[in-house]
C-alpha cells in the first residue's frame, strides 16, 4: 500500500469531492450535543493555573478580581455595562459533571487533584458591581468578583465573553436610542450572528433602551416586545402586490405593517392603503434614499387619508444613518447589522484582573501589573459618580487605599466638595454564592433599561455626540486613609 492509497483502492486523504460523492466510506463521526453545564466555556489555562495553585497551598488564598476596560473604542464618549444579569444566570451552570471531567482526564489537561475539586466546585463567593444598564468609562471597576482565588478564576472568560459582547450592543444601542430621540428603534439583526449572540444581542439593545425585538427567543427569555410581519419573500410569493397586501391584511388585520417598497413605492403605498383602508398601521421603507422616499410617502400617506399610518425604516441603519433621519417623517427604526455586531466596535476590551489577594498571614495586599499598555491599579476599587447641584455627572471617582477603609466608605450625599453630591456605583449581585434576583430574567432587564435612562440622563450633554472626542467624563482617584 503506497502513501497516498488504501488497500481498498480509496485515497487515505480524501479530497472534498471525494467526501461529497463518497460519504458512505468514511466512519460516521457523532453529532456534538448541547450540554447543560457552562463549565467548558473557558479557557485551559485557567485549569492548569488552577492544578499549580493547589499544588503549592494558594489556591485558597482570599482573592479579588475587577473588571474594567482601560479605554473606550475609538471616537465613543461613554461606554453602557450589559450582560450582568446573563453572568449572574451562567453561575448555577458553572459546574464540572461526569462529562465535562472525563473529558478533562482524557485530553490530560489536569491531575486528579485538580479533578477532584473541579467535581465539587460551586461558586460561593462575593460579586459586586455597577448596576447593569450603568454608563462606564476608562478604569471603571464595573465588576469585582471576590472569593478563594480557586473559586474566582475559573469565571474569567465566562464572564469577559458575556460582558464584552453584551456591553458593546449596548454601547451602540444607546448611541442609536440617543440619536432616535423619542422615535423607538426595534432590533431585528440576529440573522447576522451567532444563533446565541443574537438571543443576548436583543436582551442587551433591550437594556440600551430598544422598543422590540425581532428574535422569539430573547422575547420569551427575557419578556421582550416581540415584532415582525412580513419579508419581501412574502410579496415575490403572490401573483402581485395587490393579493400579498389583501393576504397579510386578511391574517393580521388593517394594523399591520404593509412592505412597500418591492416593486415601486408610489403604487406600493397606494395598493397598502387601499388594501387596508386608512387605518393602515404602517408601511415599511427597506432600501433607497429613505430620508427622501419617507418625505414623499408622508404626504402621499396623508393625501389619501391615512394620517395616522406610521412610516418604519430599515436597511443597514445605524446612528450616524438615525441622526441623518433626524428631520425626515421617520417613526419607527428598524435596526439589524450594526447594532449585534457593536456598529464598528464589537467589544469593550474589559479585562479581568487580580488586584488584591491575601499573603501567607491572611492580610489583603494590593497587586498590579506593570506591563506596558497593560498596567492595573492594585487594591479594591469603591466607585461613585459625582454630580453638579444640577445632577449632572462630573466625574468617576475611585476610591483606593487600604481594603478596610475602601469596603467602609460610604459616598452616598455631599462630599463637602461643592454644592454636588456623591452617588454609589456598586451594588450586590452574589452574596455568599446567592444571586440576587433582582438583577436577572425579565424584571432584571427591565430595572437595567430603567439604570441606564437614569445614568445616561446624568450625562453631560456633549456625550451624545457622535463625533470623536474625550471620554464624557473623567476618572480621578481619591485616596482614602
Amino acid at each position: 500500500m503506497t502513501a497516498e492509497h488504501r488497500s481498498d483502492g480509496a485515497p487515505s486523504n480524501p479530497t472534498a469531492a471525494h467526501l461529497l460523492t463518497a460519504p458512505h466510506s468514511l466512519p460516521a463521526a457523532p453529532l456534538p450535543t448541547l450540554r447543560p453545564s457552562l463549565s467548558l466555556l473557558t479557557d485551559r489555562y485557567e485549569l492548569t493555573m488552577l492544578q499549580a495553585a493547589l499544588a503549592d497551598g494558594t489556591a485558597h488564598r482570599h482573592c479579588v478580581f475587577e473588571v474594567f476596560t482601560r479605554r473606550l473604542p475609538p471616537g465613543r464618549r461613554y461606554g453602557v455595562l450589559a450582560g450582568t444579569g446573563r453572568v449572574l444566570e451562567a453561575l448555577p451552570a458553572f459546574r464540572f459533571g461526569d462529562t465535562e471531567l472525563a473529558f478533562l482526564a482524557q485530553h490530560g489537561v489536569v491531575d486528579d487533584v485538580t479533578l477532584d475539586f473541579l467535581r465539587g466546585y460551586r461558586f460561593t463567593g462575593t460579586v459586586t458591581g455597577y448596576a447593569e444598564g450603568e454608563t462606564f468609562f476608562p478604569g471603571s471597576p464595573v465588576l469585582q468578583v471576590e472569593g478563594t482565588f480557586a473559586e474566582a478564576v475559573l469565571l474569567e472568560t465566562l464572564v469577559l465573553s458575556i460582558l464584552n459582547h453584551d456591553s458593546a450592543v449596548a454601547s451602540a444601542a444607546s448611541r442609536m436610542t440617543s440619536a432616535a430621540v423619542d422615535r423607538p428603534c426595534l432590533e431585528m439583526g440576529a440573522r447576522r450572528a451567532h444563533e446565541q449572540a443574537g438571543v443576548a444581542a436583543a436582551r442587551a439593545a433591550a437594556v440600551a433602551g430598544f422598543a422590540g425585538t425581532s428574535n422569539l427567543e430573547a422575547g420569551f427569555r427575557y419578556g421582550l416586545d416581540t415584532i415582525g410581519t412580513a419579508a419581501h419573500s412574502f410579496m415575490l410569493l403572490h401573483d402581485d402586490e395587490e393579493a400579498a397586501f389583501a393576504s397579510q391584511v386578511a391574517a393580521h388585520g388593517p394594523g399591520t405593517t404593509l412592505l412597500v417598497d418591492t416593486y415601486d413605492v408610489r403604487r406600493g403605498v397606494e395598493r397598502a392603503v387601499r388594501a387596508a383602508g386608512t387605518g393602515l398601521g404602517a408601511v415599511r421603507l427597506d432600501s433607497g434614499d429613505l430620508g427622501a422616499l419617507a418625505v414623499e410617502v408622508r404626504a402621499q400617506l396623508d393625501d389619501l387619508g391615512a394620517t395616522g399610518t406610521r412610516i418604519v425604516v430599515s436597511s443597514d441603519l445605524d446612528e450616524y444613518a438615525i441622526a441623518g433621519l433626524a428631520a425626515a417623517p421617520v417613526d419607527v427604526y428598524g435596526v439589524g447589522t450594526s447594532v449585534v455586531t457593536g456598529s464598528g466596535a464589537p467589544t469593550c476590551g474589559m479585562v479581568y484582573k487580580l488586584v488584591a489577594r491575601s499573603d501567607a498571614d491572611g492580610v489583603m495586599q494590593p497587586v498590579a501589573k506593570a506591563s506596558t499598555r497593560k498596567s492595573s491599579r492594585g487594591g479594591r476599587k469603591a466607585a461613585a459618580r459625582r454630580l453638579d447641584a444640577d445632577g449632572r455627572a462630573v466625574e468617576e471617582v475611585l476610591a483606593t487605599g487600604p481594603d478596610e477603609d475602601v469596603l467602609a466608605w460610604e459616598p452616598e450625599g455631599d462630599d463637602g466638595a461643592g454644592d454636588g453630591r456623591l452617588r454609589s456605583l456598586h451594588v450586590p449581585l452574589v452574596t455568599d454564592g446567592a444571586v440576587d434576583s433582582r438583577w436577572v430574567g425579565a424584571y432584571g432587564v427591565a430595572n437595567a433599561a430603567e439604570r441606564h435612562r437614569t445614568s445616561r440622563g446624568e450625562l453631560p450633554r456633549g456625550a451624545r455626540r457622535l463625533s470623536s472626542g474625550d471620554p464624557a467624563i473623567p476618572t480621578v482617584e481619591l485616596t482614602l486613609g
